[in-house]
């Protein structure tokens, strides 16, 4: 990485994702979480205080050294007993049907290979186990003038906030991805310009396999 990516771009992120209006939505995603816990992207911390008491671990997967110290006041502050666990969420360092929960905050964005990412997410994932999340993405069908802008802006936004995309369409791909959309929420982030703050925030299945075939899960 260079010096803007490693040393610059993480205290970048740290301040736009502290913003008190993305408190609220972090507090939303976080509630139901339970169990053992992968958090990909886990950034500086900025969700360790809204975990709940029912979560008993977080791996935290995130690539930035910077980044990680940045979050260190927070992880000593947390509850949750949280480690850092993986470098890079298109390949997670753990066993297949590990964890019962993920959580991933505004991180789809910016991942190289998102699909690649979601898929390793699922195979980490128990039988049943959900993905919590909370991502900006492709504005929602109709918007066409706000997709006109994400278009326009997408490739200055990339180079300033560490390869973000603006046009990804979230929901399409957690769906090609394998998951069941159990709750879903799409709108607009209250605060943000249009087309950096179309958020889309729910709560993805890895759907348990039927009865009798539970060898034949997950199909691979």
């Amino acid at each position: 990485m260079g010096f803007y990516a490693e040393r610059v771009l993480p205290r970048v992120v740290d301040v736009a994702c502290g913003a008190k209006t993305a408190r609220p939505l972090r507090r939303r995603v976080c509630a139901g979480l339970k169990g053992e816990v992968v958090e990909i992207g886990f950034g500086t911390g900025h969700n360790v205080p809204f975990y709940p008491p029912a979560v008993t671990g977080v791996a935290a997967v995130e690539p930035s050294d910077a980044g990680w110290r940045l979050a260190g006041e927070r992880v000593r502050a947390s509850r949750v007993p949280v480690r850092r666990a993986g470098l890079d969420g298109q390949s997670l360092p753990f066993e297949d049907a590990s964890f019962d929960a993920a959580l991933s905050t505004w991180t789809l964005c910016t991942i190289p290979d998102a699909d690649a990412a979601l898929r390793e997410v699922r195979r980490v994932l128990r039988p049943g186990g959900a993905l919590h999340f909370v991502e900006h993405g492709l504005a929602p069908e109709g918007d066409e003038n706000v997709r006109r802008w994400q278009r326009r802006l997408e490739p200055v936004n990339k180079r300033l906030f560490g390869g973000c995309h603006l046009t990804r369409p979230i929901v399409d791909m957690l769906t090609s991805a394998g998951f069941t959309l159990s709750e879903l929420d799409v709108f607009y982030e209250k605060g943000a310009p249009k087309p950096m703050g179309a958020d889309s925030l729910g709560v993805a299945l890895r759907e348990a396999p039927l009865p009798g075939r539970e060898n034949l899960w997950p199909p691979r």
